[in-house]
């Protein structure tokens, strides 16, 4: 399916069409936003919705909202200059999710009986036999 095709798709209803513009100028106010803000705090901030005229901005972490909630004021005039009016820019501090690194695998040890063992009995199946494959391959990266 091309573009196109998905642009008319989200094109023909009327929610869609409006979900679609509402993306739109989130994404314009997002390259805004990054215009205005210095590198550190605009890779940290993303714009997060517009509800009328406020705009909602999420940021990493406490101490840049506290910055960001002070360059309110400048950052409603500088919108102002590019043409999008605003009443207010509310700041939320978005986490996000800690997941602890997975545990590394734990190391099994196979004993030299039990490799002779198995490798044994994949002897004594049929050669085309998948379980046999198995166990042999297993013998081998066991051993």
């Amino acid at each position: 399916m091309s573009t196109s095709s998905i642009d008319n798709f989200l094109g023909s209803g009327d929610a869609l069409a409006r979900l679609q513009a509402h993306a739109g100028r989130l994404l314009r106010l997002q390259q805004q936003l990054e215009t205005l803000l210095p590198g550190y705090m605009a890779d940290a901030c993303r714009v997060a919705n517009l509800k009328g005229e406020e705009l909602v901005i999420h940021v990493e972490s406490a101490g840049l909202a506290v910055k960001l909630r002070q360059a309110v004021p400048s950052l409603l005039a500088d919108f102002a200059r590019a043409g999008v009016i605003l009443r207010d820019i509310k700041v939320k501090v978005a986490v996000r999710e800690y997941r602890p690194a997975a545990p590394p695998p734990p190391h099994r040890h196979v004993s030299d009986s039990t490799r002779s063992g198995l490798d044994h009995l994949a002897a004594s199946l049929p050669a085309d036999s998948p379980l046999a494959k198995a166990l042999k391959r297993f013998v081998k990266q066991a051993g």
